[in-house]
Order: C-alpha cells, then sequence, then structure tokens
C-alpha cells in the first residue's frame, strides 16, 4: 500500500514569539504535516535561523496536529547522549509528533568559527554511525553500553524520563552511496538528497535531479536496506510552481538555477519538480510516488502559499 502524500515546511524565516506561534498554527490549519528546522548556528550555510529544539517545542505547544522536526541535526554539534535526551523529551511533550533527522555535518566554516574539529567526510560519517547505534538504544528505553572509536557508553539509560509516546520517527538525509547505506540500515525517514552537500555556492548538476539519478540512489537503498526497504518513508526537498504559463515558468526556473544542456521537457521528469496547474501537480505528486516511492515532500515556507494551495485540494 503506497504512502499517503504528505508535505513539510522548512522555516528560514526568524519571527518572535508570537509571530512564530501564529506561523505554526497557520502550517497546521494549512493542512501541512511538518514544520522543520534545520542545525545551524552560522548565518553563511541558510541565513538567519532559530536553535532547533527550542523553537519546535514552542510550535508544538501552540499546535495539536502538527509534527516537528530536525532537517537535520548536525551530529558533531551535540553528543549523542544529549540528542536522545532532547529528542525524548520533545517527543514526550509534543505528544509523540517529534521527527528527529540527523546527519553528518557539512559547512566547514561553521566549524571552523567554533572551534569544532572537521574531519574528512569518512571519520565524520563514522561518527554518525556511532551516535545512531547510541541514539537508537537510548530512545528505545534499553540501557546502552557502547566502547568505540568516537563515544564510550557504560550502561547509560533515559531512566530520567517517565515511559512516553513510543520512539520518534528517524530521519537521516543521504546523498552519496555511503549514506544512503547507513540510512537503509538506520532511518525509518529516508531525506534523498540530489548529491551530498558540500558548500551552499557549489553549482548544481541538473542530472543529478533527473530520473536515472534517483532510480541509482534507490538501487542502493533498496540493496541495503533488504527486507526493510518497505517500510522506509522516502522524502526530499521538492519545488512547487503553480502556473498556467507552464512551460515559460519552467524556462523562468531553468534560467534561475542556472541550468545548462537541459529543456523544459526534461525538468518536467525531474521528481522533485512540479510546475503546472494544481491538477497538474496533483497528478505529478502521484504518479512520483507510485514510480520513485517519494511521499514526504519538503520545501521552503517561502513556498508556504503555493503548498497551501495544493494542500487543500488533496
Amino acid at each position: 500500500m503506497a504512502n499517503e502524500i504528505r508535505f513539510g515546511v522548512v522555516s528560514e524565516t526568524v519571527l518572535d514569539g508570537p509571530a512564530w506561534a501564529a506561523q505554526a498554527r497557520r502550517l497546521e490549519d494549512a493542512g501541512i504535516s511538518s514544520l522543520l528546522l534545520r542545525d545551524h548556528f552560522a548565518a553563511g550555510a541558510f541565513g538567519q535561523q532559530l536553535a532547533p529544539f527550542s523553537a519546535l517545542a514552542a510550535a508544538a505547544a501552540v499546535t495539536t496536529r502538527l509534527r516537528v522536526g530536525t532537517v537535520v541535526l548536525s551530529n558533531d554539534f551535540r553528543h549523542p547522549a544529549i540528542v536522545a535526551h532532547e529528542a525524548a523529551s520533545l517527543h514526550q511533550l509534543s505528544g509523540g509528533r517529534f521527527e528527529l533527522g540527523l546527519g553528518a555535518g557539512w559547512y566547514q566554516p561553521e566549524y571552523q568559527a567554533a572551534g569544532i574539529p572537521f574531519d574528512r567526510a569518512g571519520q565524520r560519517i563514522d561518527r554518525l554511525e556511532e551516535s545512531l547505534a547510541i541514539i537508537g538504544g537510548l530512545l528505545a528505553r534499553t540501557p546502552v553500553r557502547h566502547s568505540g572509536t568516537w563515544y564510550q557508553i557504560d550502561g547509560l539509560d533515559l531512566d530520567v524520563l517517565p515511559p512516553g509516546p513510543g520512539r520518534p520517527p528517524l530521519l537521516i538525509g543521504a546523498g552519496g552511496p555511503r549514506m544512503l547505506r547507513l540510512a537503509a540500515r538506520h532511518a525509518d525517514i529516508v531525506g534523498i538528497l540530489p548529491a551530498p552537500i558540500r558548500d551552499p555556492d557549489d553549482s548544481e548538476d541538473p542530472a543529478d535531479r533527473l530520473p536515472p539519478a534517483l532510480d541509482a540512489k534507490l538501487d542502493v537503498l533498496r540493496a541495503a536496506a533488504g527486507d526493510r526497504f518497505g517500510q522506509l518513508e522516502l522524502s526530499s526537498f521538492a519545488t512547487f510552481r503553480i502556473t498556467d504559463r507552464r512551460r515559460a515558468s519552467t524556462d523562468e526556473l531553468i534560467a534561475q538555477r542556472g541550468w545548462s544542456g537541459i529543456d523544459a521537457e526534461a525538468v518536467w521528469q525531474m521528481p522533485t519538480i512540479f510546475v503546472g496547474s494544481v491538477a497538474q501537480i496533483h497528478q505529478d505528486l502521484a504518479a512520483r510516488r507510485d514510480r520513485f516511492g517519494l511521499s514526504y515532500l519538503v520545501t521552503a515556507d517561502r513556498e508556504l502559499p503555493a503548498l497551501a494551495e495544493i494542500a487543500a485540494r488533496g
């Protein structure tokens, strides 16, 4: 049975308390599934943003259905025992509405400014893999003993908290083969990226967004997940443009992205690009869920008006 299509919105706007609460309620009323925050304390990555746990707790407190989540926490910024405690606490306070997104970290200037060692990618992924084992055990409310290269845990459990509403689903963002295999083993939700994130100024290759590129990632994910594959929720960042000038709007998008060697027909085949009428977008959403398994589409808060219109006609 195919997953129900749902939408997440990443907040890229810093608001004061009342305005933040109003935004959370606005998303809930619009039928958006989740409010998400990135995890950066330097504006160079994605601009100004609130710290995730406190802001998401405030959003959860003024809503009843809206899920809240991280997309994604940098593993190197917090010890896994602290992450597990924060995640379990927010899941409990929200009545089971928290999604824990984790990644290996990528924005080197932020690390350098804060004096956090920025190891090579393989070491950061090794460290994330150890963290996932620890966090998974703690969220399962079992004592954890772990003797690894990066972390040492001796019988810790989350007995500091009372029993709660299960554990938060785990999202792992993955663009390269190793991260995809890691997500296949540990994640409940896989946030599939066009390519590994290195720098926000990197030029984007439109070929990374075409069906063959996603098929190749799904092949890696399927092989590594085995019997788990059918249980995974597949997610991705998406672009939505409601228009009655489909070709002209697509040509404008190509120019805005600086893509070359690609035409509108190719863009219309991209699994995460949706351009056209609301009816056309709904047709494409269903087709891409059935073809690729993508059922959780995420976009920035600036696209909320379009997303709300799409969700309202779902």
